[in-house]
């Protein structure tokens, strides 16, 4: 198992893609650090993940809460004594036409799905510095490539993504951490369920692939970028989008 020894923090863990990466990544061997905001999706995905002989741990945590990032993070380094991978996954959508959206739903977007992620980051490098190994996965998504109509905040949110990315791959480098972001295209999650069914079969008429992804696909490239195959690969974002997005 290529990731066996090694600690992966995940946040927005307990259900979509942050949960098949989590799944994935423990079937890499890798110890889970499960964090979202549900404390009995977070137990299921613990019972689930212990019974396939896994190791992991999970902790409650509101990563548009600085304090509580903080200290789920303190937390996960005490429990596992280091942190090697990072997961940027947690992301939230307020939805609505630029000219009607309301200031709270622009901030609660960017610092949920942005600011987050810096915060995170934050107090987890040191234990990367230490050992001089990690690896930071930002997902992102097409639409902070390509934008989209009654996103600019989810859009804006998910471009700056690429942008920390690059610049953290760049702070970095020189002490064998890398950083990159995975796109996800359409994935069938729970965020993209509410969306009405004109939407999605216009979407899929876009996709060459002919069909919407399945995050487990998403959590197949976070498993390569963690692993020790993609140690050349940094400031790169994978794109998982069915051809949604090529170039």
């Amino acid at each position: 198992m290529p990731l066996t020894g090694r600690v992966a923090l995940i946040t927005g863990a307990s259900q979509g893609i942050g949960r098949a990466c989590a799944l994935r990544l423990a079937k890499e061997g890798a110890a889970i650090a499960a964090a979202a905001r549900n404390q009995d999706k977070l137990d299921e995905l613990v019972r689930t993940i212990s019974a396939a002989g896994g190791e992991v741990a999970a902790f409650v945590m509101d990563v548009s809460d600085e304090e509580q990032i903080k200290s789920s993070c303190k937390a996960a380094i005490s429990r596992f004594g280091k942190v090697d991978i990072l997961v940027n996954n947690a992301g939230i959508t307020r939805d609505q036409l630029v000219m009607r959206m309301k200031r709270a739903d622009w901030d609660a977007v960017l610092n949920t799905n942005l600011t987050s992620a810096y915060l995170c980051v934050q107090q987890v490098i040191s234990s990367m510095l230490k050992q001089r190994w990690g690896r930071i996965l930002n997902i992102t998504s097409v639409f902070g490539q390509m934008g989209q109509a009654g996103q600019a905040n989810y859009a804006s949110s998910k471009a700056g993504l690429i942008g920390l990315t690059m610049a953290l791959a760049r702070e970095f480098g020189s002490r064998n951490i890398t950083c990159n972001a995975i796109a996800p295209g359409f994935i069938e999650t729970a965020m993209t369920a509410g969306l009405g069914d004109d939407f999605k079969q216009n979407a899929v008429k876009m996709i060459p692939l002919g069909r919407v992804g399945t995050p487990e696909e998403v959590a197949g490239a976070a498993a390569f970028l963690a692993s020790d195959d993609a140690a050349y690969i940094t400031g790169h974002v994978l794109n998982v989008n069915g051809g949604m997005l090529m170039g």
